[in-house]
């Protein structure tokens, strides 16, 4: 060590002693910490190509995580991403290569998520593009490709999953080559899963990766990209510091929100916390903040120090706003409470999720939840069920309307229920998204009859390569919500995937579908539909109502409506009880006296019955063909 470093070194182990900071990191620190030996990166992909497979072997050749330590999907930490074997919530770690600080973000691969992969793509300064050598590129792939082409990163393309039988490397290399206009040699082969080409990987981010070129002496700006509420710690911010330097007590302030609070504990994650006496510009890490609520630090917000403010808030910051609802209701009316509870909690730590209450008449009391896609919705719906063990009625999911009034207002519903008398309505307009199909050329048909079975329209095709077209098209979103992803799947053999993002809201002839059980309407089941698609989706929805809602006592009729016109219906024949078994010889009289009682008996039970309604009833419109 040199001699120069002495003091600084003895005044860190005093500093250990105080603050109970990792000394050994703050050596290195005083050491080497100038930006030029920082490399920031992330990690994109399609679902399930590898990514934290990858991120593993990162960690693991690194010296990050001891080997005794190390388990499958490291950086993954929840149960159901463990189980799904995909990324729900991203998660940064600091590496040390070679005398360099490395930096890396894994990132969601699922479209709900994209807002989130966005910033983490202004986080940093590159990015390795992850390729299954077996699938080719795919949807999720083009779109993360745009995004770090937009943010100027540096991307690395890797060719992971070599090592299977089925990775076909010439043609995923030339797909490669035609998307990014690189050379064959400038691609990666790697296995992660065997640590094949890993080392190489890291030589060439080291490379190619340009350090972080932020100004330590101007005025503090940090850039949120990730952040969680801690039961006993409070909100939680994973930021990059890219001008100026936070300091442990140091007044933060949020640019977008304006919420003040007080850096506690700032530090890095190496995977596990580790505190620091500071962040400065380049850095990647996270504060511990004394503020109650995400909702106070949003993903995209600038930080900022309270003493010192800065002028200029980061670009890119939105609010993001859901734009898929449904109804969670508890099973038995006793648990609303601990529903409620469960809610609130949740959403301390998911700024997107976004409730209110509601009262239905079949189901009681419950929340209309708004989720930024089905993904998002499965995961909180499997939370609430596992984490605070609730026994949930959900209903089926609906995107929000835009209703023009005869007043010249206009309101947003979230569910046909809120729909006002259409005698009031001027129109009604839905929202409409943009989306790409990937899938093989011999596809294309198939693809292209999806999209106009989904009122959609197609805009353009182009090919990447010679086996490879995407496809561009527009559609609304209400019809993209249930099968549209399986029915791809199944059309394409599994190869077609697809990508969307929301464009604008559209006027249609659009009206408010009812469903009514033994005479009764219920309102948890109503839907918005296209006229056109009405007679349709309501023939369907009685036939699979049909098949989920048992046989009762008496005769239940199933009918669809559109306001006063019923256009569909299917009948539950009641359970025939023979009342005549006990009865032997004599006059036939006898029989048809006791066969009229219980007719009687029959239609006093319809008129005073009640309908055993289950869960799988008020999710119908999710039910597969």
């Amino acid at each position: 060590m040199r001699k120069s470093v002495f003091p600084a070194f003895r005044a860190a182990l005093k500093c250990e002693a105080l603050t109970g900071v990792d000394t050994g990191y703050l050596c290195y620190n005083l050491l080497d910490m100038n930006q030029d030996h920082i490399r920031n990166f992330c990690i994109i992909a399609h679902i399930d190509h590898g990514k934290s497979t990858l991120a593993d072997r990162l960690l693991e050749l690194t010296g990050t995580v001891d080997k005794r330590q190390m388990k499958n999907q490291m950086l993954d930490q929840m149960d159901l991403e463990q189980e799904r074997g995909i990324t729900i919530k991203l998660a940064p770690v600091r590496m040390r290569y070679k005398d360099h600080e490395l930096n890396l973000i894994d990132t969601p691969g699922h479209v709900d998520f994209s807002y989130e992969v966005s910033r983490s793509l202004e986080a940093v300064e590159g990015a390795i593009l992850v390729v299954d050598a077996s699938q080719g590129i795919q949807a999720q792939t083009l779109a993360n490709v745009y995004l770090a082409m937009a943010a100027d990163l540096t991307i690395i393309p890797v060719l992971n999953k070599i090592d299977l039988p089925a990775a076909d490397v010439e043609r995923v290399s030339a797909e490669v080559m035609s998307l990014l206009g690189c050379k064959k040699e400038d691609i990666l082969l790697v296995s992660a899963k065997t640590g094949q080409g890993v080392d190489a990987l890291l030589d060439k981010l080291v490379e190619l990766v340009p350090p972080p070129a932020g100004i330590v002496d101007a005025p503090t700006r940090a850039l949120i990209f990730d952040s969680y509420y801690d039961d006993y710690r409070g909100v939680i911010l994973y930021i990059r510091v890219v001008d100026g330097q936070i300091k442990k007590n140091d007044a933060i302030k949020m640019m977008a929100t304006a919420a003040e609070g007080i850096a506690l504990e700032p530090g890095y994650l190496n995977p596990g916390m580790k505190p620091d006496i500071g962040l400065k510009a380049g850095e990647i890490g996270y504060i511990v903040t004394n503020l109650k609520s995400t909702r106070e630090a949003r993903v995209g917000d600038t930080v900022t120090l309270a003493t010192r403010p800065a002028t200029d808030q980061l670009p890119g910051y939105r609010e993001v706003r859901p734009f898929v609802y449904a109804g969670f209701f508890p099973e038995s009316n006793e648990n609303y409470q601990v529903l409620k509870d469960a809610i609130e909690r949740l959403s301390l730590s998911d700024s997107a999720l976004q409730y209110s209450p509601e009262n239905s008449p079949v189901l009681g009391f419950g929340f209309r939840v708004g989720f930024l896609g089905l993904l998002h919705m499965d995961i909180v719906r499997e939370r609430l069920v596992r984490e605070y063990n609730l026994e949930l009625i959900v209903t089926n999911p609906s995107t929000d309307y835009r209703v023009g009034l005869t007043t010249g207002e206009t309101i947003d519903i979230k569910s046909a229920s809120e729909l006002p008398d259409m005698s009031l309505v001027t129109q009604i307009a839905e929202p409409w998204v943009k989306g790409e199909i990937v899938a093989p050329n011999q596809y294309v048909g198939a693809a292209l009859q999806l999209i106009v079975g989904a009122r959609g329209l197609h805009k353009h095709i182009s090919y990447v390569d010679a086996q490879l077209a995407v496809i561009d098209f527009e559609a609304p979103l209400a019809n993209l919500l249930t099968d549209f992803y399986d029915q791809l799947k199944s059309i394409t053999s599994g190869y077609g995937s697809f990508n969307y993002d929301l464009e604008d809201y559209r006027a249609e002839d659009l009206v408010r579908l009812d469903f009514y059980v033994a005479g009764d309407r219920v309102d948890a089941l109503s839907i918005m539909s296209h006229r056109s698609e009405a007679d349709r989706i309501a023939k369907n929805a009685v036939a699979k109502l049909k098949d989920v809602i048992p046989r009762q006592n008496f005769k239940v009729s199933l009918q669809a409506a559109i306001g006063g016109k019923f256009i569909a219906r299917e009948d539950i024949s009641a359970y025939r009880k023979d009342v005549t078994t006990g009865l032997y010889g004599g006059d036939v009289s006898r029989k048809k006296k006791v066969l009229a009682k219980q007719k009687k008996g029959k239609l006093r039970m319809k008129r005073f019955g009640k309908v055993d309604m289950p869960a799988e009833a008020f999710a119908v419109m999710l039910k597969r063909d």
